[in-house]
């Protein structure tokens, strides 16, 4: 009787801790079909984040960073920017917003850093108000900037050149997600190439993909000074991965990590070149380990840490490139559960003023092929 009655209580403490955990965690908010992001006049939509706890979403408009709630209802924005500003990942260990921000001009890539806590009105400045931070990109720089035929002259932002090593036009998806290979292990950023689209070069046929340890990038943050561009940033990659897709037009757009399939997926820009299927969306086993091998096309011999696309979807045999036929290209957010935000971008005139605009809405991951996405009603 006293084992029954030890038994039972125990039970009973464990129900009750429970229930207090329960009633102590925050609920996740409802997931509307769609959120619309507004019109505003700047650049198109470039990507999305969503903070699940406290329910709201941000776009990125090129060159404006707005944020809503879950209604759609704008709370706050942030101006300024007179560089290009990219997709967007949230980052639930810190609760900020990162993104992608270029400055081709200048040379110049950063991570730009959102306080999103603190955007609380419109019209924020992203020089003055205090919100933004950024951490510059070595490497990036280093491979946008490389004068490939060794004539001494770095030919600038254009695409038809042999300069930018691997093709890099700079960058654009982010997102947190754990190391290539380990399912379960460290959290990390990957940072995307841009890839200019050029059809004559053998050098830019893979998506290249930079992970960092950001746990101690506090040091590196600096305002953001667009008009004398800092360079405190990391000197050396935590990773650097290629994937070969053939090219595409700037790289991955979007980027995102699903933690319900433990799988990467690229967003593109559909490529041009007539040996390859040209797929707009490709995808990448997170468990499955990078090899060692050789990074095709280069001019001279060079090994890499190779990605292997996953074995789904639609497949061309004679490239052996494996993908889908998908939006994404413009915002792409997994809600870890199976389900998705995509976003559409679309344009709409007001008192004679074109406006750009954004309705991200949710879909189920089904797998299906050639189209793995089904909208939800």
């Amino acid at each position: 009787m006293r084992v029954a009655n030890a038994l039972l209580t125990a039970v009973l403490a464990s129900a009750l801790v429970t229930s207090a955990s329960a009633a102590h965690a925050a609920p996740r908010p409802e997931f509307p079909a769609e959120v619309y992001g507004g019109a505003w006049q700047a650049g198109h939509v470039q990507g999305i984040a969503v903070d699940e706890k406290k329910g709201f979403m941000y776009f990125s408009f090129t060159n404006l960073l707005v944020k809503t709630d879950l209604s759609g209802k704008p709370v706050g924005s942030v101006t300024g920017f007179t560089g290009h500003l990219g997709d967007l990942d949230f980052n639930r260990q810190d609760r900020r917003v990162y993104g992608s921000l270029e400055y081709k001009d200048a040379q110049a890539f950063y991570i730009a850093i959102f306080d999103v806590d603190r955007i609380t009105s419109l019209g924020m400045d992203a020089e003055t108000s205090d919100v933004v931070t950024a951490v510059y990109l070595k490497e990036v720089v280093d491979d946008y900037s490389a004068d490939m035929n060794g004539d001494g002259v770095f030919d600038g932002n254009v695409a038809n050149t042999p300069d930018h090593r691997y093709g890099c036009s700079g960058i654009d998806g982010v997102a947190f997600g754990p190391e290539f290979g380990k399912r379960h292990g460290k959290q990390k950023l990957t940072v995307a190439y841009g890839v200019y689209s050029n059809t004559a070069r053998q050098d830019n046929d893979h998506q290249v993909l930079l992970q960092y340890d950001i746990t101690k990038w506090r040091k590196y943050e600096r305002p953001l000074t667009q008009s004398a561009p800092h360079t405190s940033g990391p000197a050396k990659v935590d990773g650097k991965y290629f994937a070969r897709t053939g090219n595409t037009r700037y790289g991955v757009q979007n980027l995102e990590y699903d933690g319900h399939t433990g799988k990467w997926l690229m967003a593109v820009y559909k490529g041009a070149k007539p040996q390859f299927p040209n797929y707009s969306m490709f995808t990448v086993d997170g468990a499955t380990r990078p090899v060692r091998g050789p990074i095709e096309g280069q001019p001279q011999p060079e090994q890499g840490d190779l990605l292997t696309l996953a074995p789904e979807g639609l497949h061309h045999e004679a490239s052996g490139v494996r993908g889908w036929e998908s939006s994404g290209e413009y915002g792409l957010a997994s809600l870890d559960d199976g389900r998705f935000y995509l976003v559409d971008a679309g344009t709409v005139t007001e008192d004679g003023v074109t406006k750009q605009t954004a309705h991200s809405r949710l879909h189920r991951w089904t797998g299906s092929t050639p189209t793995p996405f089904e909208r939800l009603p």
